[in-house]
């Protein structure tokens, strides 16, 4: 092979030849802009993951929402022992920053006076009567070092045969909040025995004939807790993230400031909108384990104990 030939050869071999290099800028050129292309695109996926993961449970008319584990709330004003949320959406942290600079004025119920003595408030001034009918009682059993109160056993015959008992107020005044936010609740114990459509824990007002309502009950045979918000024709409702008819010990309050109304179960917070000049007002008193003592009162069945209404 001559000299010529054989450089030929090589130089054909070499990929870096003169001829070659504007195929070969081509080729990189092609390999850097997919490269850059596929960069981009990774990054605007995680913005897009990060985003949904921030969004707020959807609300509606009424029905439950989703928790979406966010940051602590801020540190929580109102009475010992009212958790703040350990998770919570996005409204339910913005309702806990509405709270963070109030003070509430208080009204609690812990029954730790005991079976036979009277039963009032801790600062003694808003006493309880029980309101009976067909041999209903609310009895006082031990919890812990105090006591809490138990409602008549769940009754299936028809309502007129049932046996019922409530707890209620001497005064309506002191547990309006009209448009001020406000805080109620209450420690629950039920087993799925206890459950029913619909059991009253606590209750201020009616919804029905153009008046205002608060209320929390525990809902269904999934025993899951509810808050509602009442004026007129118009009911919000919004129903906590789990069932709580276990038999054990549970934490519920409901939280109503600004444009938010959230529920609190055990430190699982989740909320939906509300408007916020709704005005909670009307001449009912405070009543725990039922509406009234009529057929048909959504009789609660357990045990409750801590009762509080807190009024910013």
């Amino acid at each position: 092979m001559t000299k010529e030939a054989e450089v030929t050869r090589i130089r054909s071999m070499w990929p870096f030849t003169e001829e070659r290099r504007p195929a070969l800028r081509r080729t990189n050129w092609l390999i850097a802009t997919g490269c850059a292309a596929a960069v981009v695109a990774t990054a605007t996926l995680v913005v897009l993951w990060r985003a949904a993961g921030d969004d707020a449970s959807p609300v509606g008319v009424s029905g439950s929402a989703s928790a979406t584990p966010g940051a602590p709330s801020p540190a929580f004003t109102g009475q010992p022992g009212d958790e703040p949320p350990v998770t919570a959406d996005a409204g339910a942290r913005e309702a806990e920053v509405l709270l963070a600079s109030a003070s509430p004025r208080a009204v609690r119920y812990s029954f730790d006076a005991g079976p036979g003595r009277s039963v009032l408030d801790l600062g003694g001034q808003h006493a309880l009567r029980t309101v009976t009918a067909l041999g209903g009682t609310v009895s006082f059993v031990r919890r812990g070092d105090g006591y809490a109160a138990r409602f008549p056993a769940r009754c299936h015959a028809p309502d007129s045969q049932c046996a019922r008992a409530i707890l209620e107020t001497t005064g309506a005044d002191a547990f309006n909040s009209g448009t001020r936010p406000m805080r109620y609740g209450a420690a629950v114990l039920m087993t799925a025995a206890d459950t029913a459509a619909g059991a009253n824990v606590l209750q201020k007002g009616f919804s029905v004939g153009g008046g205002t309502q608060y209320k929390l009950q525990v809902d269904g045979r999934a025993g899951k807790p509810s808050c509602v918000l009442a004026r007129g024709a118009t009911i919000y409702r919004l129903v906590g993230p789990v069932g709580i008819a276990d038999g054990r010990w549970h934490r519920v309050a409901c939280t109503r400031a600004g444009g938010w109304l959230s529920i609190n179960v055990d430190g699982v917070a989740v909320s939906r909108q509300v408007p916020a000049g709704l005005s909670i007002d009307n001449d009912q008193p405070l009543r725990i384990g039922g509406k009234n003592a009529a057929p048909g009162n959504d009789q609660y069945a357990g045990q409750i104990d801590d009762v509080f209404v807190s009024i910013y």
